[in-house]
């Protein structure tokens, strides 16, 4: 009841009425075009000019549905995918086919001719309802200002601009069941818009936004373009991590040895042998040998953790021993997962613990790891401050990019002031 009496002065009310509003034009534009071009091209198409017309018409649908795109994403929140890039084929002709070929501009036409009816019944519904509200609201007022006259059969005169049969409200009692008639007509639009706009809602997704099948090409090829860029910078890192680490220190182990052979090597009788030098030169090699193992051992944790050969189980447990926040683990694994998603679950959970001990000031965390329905959730719980988010320059932001090249999901619930949860959902196949 509350939530009733509420919608009439809540932003999504407003929002959608706006939007059927400000949709009307958009509609009777674009049935207007598509009309005129779609005519024109089919009458002309025996000559050389209604192909073009035709194909300029599918692009300039496709084109023209991101207007109603932005008005549903800033009005009703309805968030739709990007279309596929349009990629024509070489020469003129290659041109044209490809555009009289695009199966997102045909939609886009569908869209235009349905959304013309659509939109003026949108906007004659919403019309009615708030303004016969509003009217039959301010009723005793409009009758002061108008001073309307009927005479009834018998020829009395009522001032009164509702007349049911020979029943006329021209009296207080009857001025105030007309404004709750008033009041209860405004509090049902809200509710009879949102049940037709719920229309558009559908449609857009459905005629404006790429398939299920375009998507999930688009969604291919952005996560291999995605693990080509980490397998390179993967590449690049651990060249970069040789080079200035183990490398360097190979090349010191390589001339403090030398130099220490030749101290050892010494033939002239006439200087005695510096022992101690060469004792000094074998240390050093030994200290450089020891910190190009530890670093060669680091590098390849970074690779692939050894730990991750116990299981996902051990290696959470080895992260949360490690973690400076207290972690609880959990953990339902009953079939073990791929090493490739073992290894994903990893490095978020490790990188998520990062997050909680440096940016979220929680006292405790919990890492919650369960295999079920050919999913692998792992869920990092802390009692943080919350306002965690995939932003721009965020961590997150990687690791939603690292479990989408599985086809993997990242999930994030951080309400300001905690708790914060992020749940990540990996495909098991296999």
């Amino acid at each position: 009841m509350h939530t009733f009496l509420k919608a009439p002065f809540t932003r999504r009310t407003w929002a959608e009425a706006g939007y059927a509003v400000l949709a009307l034009p958009l509609a009777v534009l674009g049935f207007g075009l598509t009309f005129v071009f779609g005519a024109a091209g089919v009458v002309l198409t025996i000559t050389l000019i209604g192909l073009p017309l035709l194909g300029l018409l599918v692009m300039g649908a496709r084109a023209y549905g991101g207007l109603h795109r932005g008005l549903a994403r800033a009005l009703l929140g309805v968030e739709v995918a990007p279309l596929t890039p349009f990629r024509p084929k070489r020469g003129p002709l290659g041109l044209l086919g490809s555009a009289l070929g695009n199966a997102e501009g045909w939609r886009a036409i569908a869209y235009n001719l349905i959304k013309f009816p659509l939109g003026v019944a949108t906007f004659v519904i919403t019309g009615m309802f708030w303004g016969y509200g509003l009217v039959l609201l301010a009723e005793p007022l409009l009758v002061a200002a108008i001073k309307p006259r009927n005479t009834d059969r018998h020829g009395v005169v009522h001032h009164s601009m509702v007349q049911i049969g020979d029943t006329y409200f021209d009296t207080w009692p009857r001025h105030l069941a007309v404004m709750a008639s008033g009041v209860l007509v405004l509090l049902i639009a809200p509710w009879v818009v949102r049940a037709i706009v719920m229309l558009d809602r559908l449609l857009i997704p459905a005629l404006l936004g790429p398939t299920k099948s375009e998507q999930r090409v688009a969604d291919l090829e952005e996560t291999r373009a995605i693990a080509v860029d980490d397998s390179a910078a993967t590449l690049r890192r651990i060249e970069r991590d040789l080079h200035d680490g183990a490398q360097a220190r190979l090349v010191a182990l390589a001339m403090n040895l030398s130099m220490a052979k030749e101290k050892l090597d010494a033939e002239d009788t006439e200087r005695p042998m510096d022992v101690d030098r060469a004792r000094t030169l074998v240390d050093s090699a030994l200290g450089n040998a020891r910190e190009a193992i530890v670093e060669l051992r680091d590098l390849a944790r970074g690779i692939h953790p050894p730990v991750l050969d116990q299981g996902l189980d051990a290696a959470l447990a080895t992260l949360a021993a490690c973690s400076a926040v207290p972690v609880e683990v959990r953990t339902d694994i009953p079939v073990r997962p791929p090493a490739t998603i073992e290894t994903i679950a990893y490095f978020c959970a490790a990188e998520l613990l990062t997050n909680v001990a440096h940016h979220s000031g929680a006292s405790a965390a919990v890492v919650d790891v369960s295999v079920r329905g050919g999913l692998l959730r792992l869920s990092v719980t802390d009692n943080g401050r919350g306002g965690a988010h995939a932003g721009r320059g965020s961590g997150l932001t990687g690791l939603v990019e690292r479990v989408r090249t599985v086809d993997g999901v990242l999930r994030i619930v951080s309400p300001i002031g905690g708790p914060t949860q992020v749940l990540v959902e990996l495909p098991v196949h296999g």
